[in-house]
């Protein structure tokens, strides 16, 4: 009986997934994550996660159940992590998602997703959209994909920067029913501490690890001239008091003085964007502990395309304070993460890596990779017990989970090879599972 039933119990782990695999890389100049300087080991996952990282030979069990990979000297870093990405929203226009059947909308995200998974980025923080079912489906391994730490819905006020609605539908008596942008997932409204609280404890309902709001005027929005201030300091208490009751955090959508500052009186724990911040802001988010979430915002050939000249005049002021932004980020030692935000855009995906290369305008390639590993890692804990994924993200070292990348030259003196995944990216791991190995012959 014994017997049987332990036959049984390795026949359903099998068919469930959940035996355990074993690959041993050899050979390989680690980079952990955290420290610049590189040493030449030996990688031993077991599973999901790493085992041992040893300068000294593995032995392995000789039944030929462990896969393999000789390094051959090159180099081995952790799985880059985007902190800020619209998973369901970054491949495909605005217009189609506004329009388009859930079940397509779907579908180009989980094609978008395997894409972004061979980019080399294990791991993504979502910050809008629809992408709950998604990050299900990956994990139940339905289809390839990164890790996925959704927001949900944005939530907005009336006009703010996640109102989806077209004009005709204004003004909205107060029963009126959900747009369609609503339904669909991708922006909330609520115009009042109550109703910011109620959505805010739905999107955490639907599992959101962290939440969302729109504190001020956005670029690729309709409605609302970038210099705007959304949202009061009641309504912010409401979202951050509904998250913290569940162990997480808010983050904020703003760019200007007033927004960011509103936001952290209000307890907001991390600022996504910031450009137009000034010296006073910088240092109060400094003084708080408040994470800053940057982009490269660039007027450059992965700007994200405006199909309006109003959006593009909005585009163009709030790229004149990137360069002061990160130096005032860098002056006063703000926690600072790093995300792409591409949206609308079904060409610029592709350029992931290459817009994180952008960042040596005020960064080391090691600083650079520090902030796409591990600090952003460190990121995506910040939602504590609501994090799916409670082990170590974006380092390599024992217990950590296995997302790495295997790179055909030194990522710590020539940045510009993430920015061509294709060729430079030999072996791509995520939760110990090879999903590229083009050392096979």
């Amino acid at each position: 009986m014994k017997r049987l039933l332990a036959a049984v119990a390795f026949l359903w782990s099998s068919i469930s997934g959940f035996s355990q695999s074993t690959i041993l890389i050899n050979n390989v100049q680690v980079f952990n994550g955290k420290d610049e300087k590189l040493f030449l080991g030996n990688v031993l996952i077991k599973g999901d996660s790493i085992v041992s990282i040893t300068d000294k030979p593995v032995p392995v069990d000789k039944s030929g159940r462990t896969t393999i990979i000789d390094g051959k000297g090159k180099y081995l870093i952790p799985g880059l992590i985007d902190a800020h990405w619209h998973a369901t929203m970054a491949a495909i226009p605005m217009l189609t998602l506004l329009t388009a059947d859930i079940g397509y909308i779907n579908l180009v995200a989980g094609e978008e997703a395997k894409k972004t998974l061979l980019r080399g980025f294990t791991t993504i923080r979502d910050l809008a959209g629809p992408s709950f079912g998604l990050k299900r489906a990956i994990d139940e391994g339905l289809i390839q994909g990164p890790r996925i730490y959704p927001s949900g819905a944005m939530i907005s006020q009336s006009g703010g920067h996640g109102d989806f609605r077209f004009p005709y539908e204004v003004p909205a008596p107060d029963n009126a029913p959900l747009s369609h942008g609503e339904v669909m997932g991708g922006g909330v409204i609520a115009d009042d501490p109550a109703s910011v609280r109620k959505r805010a404890r739905e999107q955490l309902m639907l599992g959101a690890t962290q939440l969302k709001l729109a504190a001020g005027g956005g670029v690729s929005s309709a409605y609302d001239p970038i210099d705007v201030t959304q949202y009061t300091v009641e309504e912010f208490h409401a979202a951050v008091e509904a998250a913290e009751n569940w162990g997480t955090y808010v983050t904020v959508h703003a760019y200007t003085p007033r927004a960011i500052q509103m936001a952290i009186k209000g307890g907001v724990k991390c600022i996504d964007h910031g450009q137009m911040m000034d010296e006073e802001t910088a240092k109060l988010i400094a003084d708080k502990g408040v994470w800053l979430c940057l982009q490269a915002f660039l007027d450059n050939e992965y700007s994200n395309e405006k199909t309006s000249p109003a959006m593009r005049t909005k585009q163009l002021t709030m790229y004149q304070g990137t360069d002061n932004a990160y130096r005032l980020a860098k002056k006063y030692k703000i926690k600072l993460a790093w995300g792409t935000d591409i949206l609308f855009n079904p060409a610029a995906p592709k350029n992931q890596g290459a817009i994180l290369t952008t960042l040596t305008q005020w960064f080391t390639p090691y600083e650079i990779l520090k902030m796409a590993t591990s600090t952003n890692g460190e990121l995506m804990a910040l939602c504590g017990p609501r994090n799916p994924y409670p082990r170590k993200l974006g380092v390599l070292q024992p217990g950590a989970y296995a997302d790495m990348i295997l790179v055909e030259g030194n990522p710590l003196q020539d940045i510009k090879l993430v920015a061509d995944p294709e060729k430079n990216f030999s072996v791509i791991i995520k939760n110990g599972v090879i999903v590229k190995n083009s050392l096979q012959p």
